[in-house]
């Protein structure tokens, strides 16, 4: 059994939406990020970098010992090459795949990420223009990057879909809200109505939708332990088996 400890962001959809088109099966280990989940010592001694999605896979290829899988990305290729799914068989081919998979986690998401997080925290902490501008300006960038891409290949990787469009697609859901306009990137515009039209990825895009919380029922207590876990996530908790370093 594959078994994704999961948050409903898009990096969690990235591997719920190969889950839904591979045809997998697997279960959801919900990893509340806003209550802090991800700190818990069990979810660390599987991610020491306290970020969600992460596989365990308790029936890998070749047996013996469950494997465990962090990072969206790597988590993409671990499943492609178990299930043989949206890969490919050559080495030219797979590592056309590859480099898109690493140019998403490196570029696409930390940079969208933190556009959303400017825009999310307003005037709270003082002028946001300057972060907004720069990180809004390299989004935009990235969108030309995807529509340079796409404006003579179908998919990213060339004329089959594969994981390179599952890890960069989800990324694109929220076009409005990071300040992007689809109409200027038309190749991309074209990309994302196809994908979007895929069933599988509307039910990985689905996938953990009742999870979701309403702050409005935070008692204050909650909302205080929560803003200042945010604000201090240098403070992760040292292993307690009595090793030194």
């Amino acid at each position: 059994m594959l078994h994704l400890h999961y948050w409903p962001t898009p990096n969690g959809k990235k591997i719920t939406i190969f889950f839904e088109e591979a045809g997998l099966e697997y279960r959801i280990v919900p990893c509340n990020i806003g209550r802090g989940d991800q700190f818990d010592p069990s979810f660390l001694a599987l991610n020491p970098n306290h970020r969600m999605p992460v596989l365990v896979d308790d029936a890998p290829a070749g047996g013996g010992p469950a494997v465990s899988v962090f990072e969206s990305g790597a988590i993409l290729l671990y499943l492609a090459e178990k299930s043989g799914r949206f890969w490919a068989k050559g080495l030219r081919g797979r590592y056309e795949i590859t480099q898109w998979v690493i140019w998403q986690v490196a570029n696409q998401g930390p940079k969208t990420g933190e556009l959303g997080h400017f825009l999310r925290l307003g005037e709270k902490q003082g002028d946001q223009s300057y972060a907004c501008r720069r990180f809004g300006d390299e989004v935009n960038r990235l969108y030309g990057v995807l529509n340079n891409r796409l404006y003579s290949r179908r998919y990213l990787a060339g004329d089959d879909y594969t994981i390179a469009d599952i890890v960069s697609y989800p990324w694109t859901v929220n076009w409005k809200v990071q300040q992007q306009d689809l109409e200027d990137f038309k190749y991309v515009k074209r990309w994302f109505g196809e994908l979007s039209a895929r069933p599988g990825v509307q039910r990985g895009l689905s996938v953990g939708a009742d999870l979701a919380e309403d702050p409005a029922k935070l008692s204050p207590e909650e909302v205080a332990r929560r803003t200042k876990l945010l604000y201090n996530q240098r403070a992760i908790p040292a292993p307690t088996d009595g090793r030194t370093a």
